[in-house]
């Protein structure tokens, strides 16, 4: 076990099942999983044409592949709030492998939208090498020699006017609970005197009750999370940004009070939601 590596006390144990509506049938699952390949293929036949484009055509191209594949699945996005701030860190909590989809099909202006990802997304079947193409910043949880290097980098296109999105709880948790925010990468926006914007993502069903279904925890495996997925009736993503974190115009700033300001906006840790809330069609 990696002392340094964030670990999250969630697993299997949390996906107790919220839904009182039955689960998808099978024609239903079968059709998701049909658009879903659909989807990946589409993206994949476009990568060449985009290997010789500019980063920005590459990233608007990732959001409306991102925002394809989150149709196809039958999830749906609340958003609520805009990002206004062009130099913005945007840190979110982290339940699941669709929040990268949902960032990159939420995003206001794609072409100045990069993500921090674990290095694993590099070896995921087409959006591994579109992810790469697109500008990601990959990070490798292993090796904490290589943090200063990722920092570094995020800081960089901060400095040049992106925003950048990035899960400082470093691990995924189910959405009852939350880890609490490492703090390192809060050091880029800092130092390039960027706006740190919490972003807060809930998964709820079609009438409302939340559901950890969505979650990837533990060792589980990508094709275990799909399958529970597709078995869903549907899903919606809540994603709401809150007010923005301004670095300057906080009193002695540092990292780990702007992690502590960020995670308390965004709900973590120790968070509790209501079981049910109705969301707005």
């Amino acid at each position: 076990m990696n002392p340094w590596q964030p670990r999250s006390t969630c697993g299997p144990h949390c996906l107790v099942s919220t839904c009182d509506s039955p689960p998808a049938p099978p024609r239903v699952r079968a059709l998701r999983l049909v658009r879903l390949f659909a989807a990946l293929l589409g993206t994949a036949l476009v990568l060449p044409f985009l290997v010789p484009a500019g980063p920005g055509t590459r990233r608007r191209a990732l959001s409306r592949a991102a925002q394809r594949t989150l149709r196809a699945l039958d999830v749906r996005l609340a958003v609520r709030g805009r990002v206004r701030q062009h130099r913005a860190l945007l840190v979110a909590n982290h339940v699941s492998w669709l929040d990268v989809l949902v960032l990159l099909a939420a995003a206001d202006d794609p072409a100045v939208f990069r993500l921090v990802a674990k290095s694993e997304v590099r070896g995921w079947p087409v959006i591994g090498w579109f992810a790469g193409l697109a500008g990601t910043i990959f990070i490798d949880r292993s090796r904490p020699r290589a943090l200063p290097g990722t920092v570094a980098a995020v800081r960089q296109a901060l400095s040049a006017g992106e925003r950048v999105a990035v899960f400082p709880e470093g691990t995924t948790s189910c959405g009852w609970d939350a880890v609490p925010f490492r703090p390192a990468v809060f050091q880029a926006a800092i130092d390039a005197g960027a706006a740190v914007v919490p972003v807060r993502l809930r998964y709820r069903l079609p009438g409302g009750a939340a559901t950890p279904a969505a979650a990837f925890l533990g060792d589980e495996t990508l094709l275990t999370s799909l399958r529970r997925i597709l078995a869903l009736p549907g899903l919606v993503v809540e994603l709401s940004t809150r007010t923005a974190i301004h670095t300057e115009a906080v009193p002695g700033a540092s990292r780990r009070m702007l992690a502590h300001l960020a995670a308390d906006a965004v709900g973590a840790p120790g968070l509790r939601w209501p079981k049910r809330l109705t969301v707005a069609a």
